[in-house]
C-alpha cells in the first residue's frame, strides 16, 4: 500500500496514520488499481491467517448448465484455542496483474463488469466454530436461465467476527476461497501466445555467456470469453539430439488465465552446455477441443573466455600478418637494392671532337 508523504495535521491526521500503520502491519488488505477500465477497492486473496483460520481448498472448479444450481463445499479451520464465529462475504475477483495473482472486489455492494460470479451466489449465515475444529460451509451458485455461455469467477471470504458476539467483523484475517464456474455451450476458446522468449536474470537475449540460470517465459492472452488453462511440454536440443524435457502446467487445478487478461510463466531451463546452439522447442494445448500452439526459439552460449580468447586470437592473426607483410616488403627492398648494386655502370656521354683540318 502506498501511504502519503504530504504532511497531515490535526486529529484527523493522526488517526489516518494511525490506520495506514495498521494496515501495513497486518499486510492483508492491499489496494490497487483494477487491469481494466474498472475501478474498485481490491485485495489479494489468502487462504491462511497466522494461527486464526484456514480455508480448503483454496480454489474450486465447476461447470453448471442456465437454471441449474450447484454446491461448492469450502471447509473452515479453526486454528485459535476459542471458539470463533465466522462471517462470509462473497466477492467478484479480477486479475490483478500478469503474474495470475486474483484482487477480490471488497465493496459489498459492487460486482465485476464482465464474468461476475457474485451475483449467482445465495447468502451465507455466520458460522460457529469450535477451538481447534473445522466446519464446512455449503456454498450455493444458482446460474440463471438466461446466463450466456461462458467463465464467471468469484469468491467467498470468512472473516472473524468480534470476540464478544458483536456484529464487527475482522477483515483483517479473513481467508478466501476461489469459485470458477463454466457455463457450457458456445464458448469463446481464443488463446494467443504474445510472447515466447529465452531469458537470464529476467533479460531476454538469443546469446549468453554461461548456461546457468537460463529460463523461457511465455506470455498468453485470453480474448475469449471463459478461463482457459494452457499445458504442454518444452525440450531442449542440441543438433537433433533431444538434452532435456519438462512439462507444463500439468499440476491439478491447472493455473488458468482469465477471460480478458494475459498472464505471464517462466520455465527453468536445464542440461544446457557451457558452448554451443541450442534450440527450445514448445507444444501448448488448450480448451475443449485441444487445440494447440507450436513455438520453436533458439540460442547460442559462448563462454565470455571463449570470446576473449577469439578475439586475441584474431588480433594476434593480425599482427602477426602485419609483421609478415612488413617482414616482406623489407626483403623485397632489400633484394632490389641489392640487384641495382650489382649491375655495371652505363658509360657517361663523351664529349665531341673537334675535325682535324690540315693545313
Amino acid at each position: 500500500m502506498l501511504v502519503s508523504n504530504y504532511a497531515i495535521k490535526g486529529a484527523a491526521g493522526r488517526l489516518l496514520r494511525a490506520s495506514s500503520v495498521l494496515v501495513l502491519l497486518a499486510g492483508i488488505i492491499a489496494v490497487t488499481a483494477a487491469p481494466r477500465s474498472f475501478a474498485a477497492t481490491t485485495a489479494p486473496v489468502p487462504s491462511a491467517t497466522p494461527n486464526t483460520l484456514r480455508v480448503t481448498p483454496v480454489r474450486r472448479d465447476i461447470e453448471a448448465l442456465p437454471g441449474t444450481s450447484v454446491t461448492v463445499e469450502a471447509t473452515v479451520s479453526n486454528l485459535t484455542n476459542a471458539a470463533v464465529t465466522v462471517h462470509p462475504i462473497e466477492n467478484d475477483f479480477i486479475a490483478s496483474d500478469e503474474s495470475g495473482t486474483p484482487a477480490l472486489i471488497l465493496d459489498e455492494n459492487t460486482f465485476a463488469p464482465t464474468h461476475s460470479l457474485k451475483r449467482f451466489m445465495a447468502p451465507l449465515p455466520n458460522v460457529t466454530i469450535p477451538a481447534g475444529q473445522a466446519k464446512t460451509i455449503n456454498v450455493v451458485v444458482n446460474v440463471p436461465k438466461n446466463a450466456q455461455a461462458g467463465g464467471y469467477f468469484g469468491a467467498v471470504r470468512f472473516a472473524p467476527t468480534s470476540p464478544d458476539g458483536g456484529d464487527q467483523v475482522n477483515l483483517s484475517v479473513s481467508v478466501a476461497s476461489l469459485i470458477l464456474l463454466t457455463v457450457p455451450g458456445k464458448t469463446v476458446e481464443t488463446l494467443n501466445l504474445t510472447n515466447f522468449d529465452i531469458q537470464q536474470k529476467g533479460q531476454t537475449g538469443s546469446n549468453f555467456s554461461d548456461p546457468h540460470n537460463i529460463k523461457a517465459s511465455v506470455r498468453f492472452e485470453n480474448k475469449g470469453n471463459v478461463q482457459l488453462a494452457p499445458f504442454g511440454k518444452l525440450s531442449i536440443k542440441q543438433g537433433n539430439t533431444i538434452l532435456y524435457e519438462t512439462d507444463f502446467n500439468i499440476t491439478e487445478p491447472h493455473d488458468v488465465v482469465l477471460p480478458d487478461s494475459a498472464r505471464k510463466w517462466t520455465i527453468p531451463l536445464d542440461k544446457i552446455g557451457a558452448f554451443g546452439h541450442y534450440t527450445v522447442s514448445a507444444t501448448f494445448t488448450y480448451g475443449s477441443t485441444n487445440q494447440t500452439i507450436d513455438v520453436v526459439k533458439s540460442f547460442w552460449v559462448i563462454p565470455t573466455s571463449l570470446i576473449i580468447g577469439a578475439i586475441a586470437g584474431v588480433a594476434g592473426l593480425i599482427i602477426l600478418a602485419s609483421a609478415i607483410w612488413l617482414a616482406l616488403r623489407a626483403y623485397k627492398r632489400r633484394i632490389v637494392k641489392q640487384y641495382e648494386s650489382r649491375q655495371p655502370q652505363a658509360p657517361g656521354p663523351q664529349e665531341p671532337t673537334e675535325p682535324k683540318v690540315d693545313a
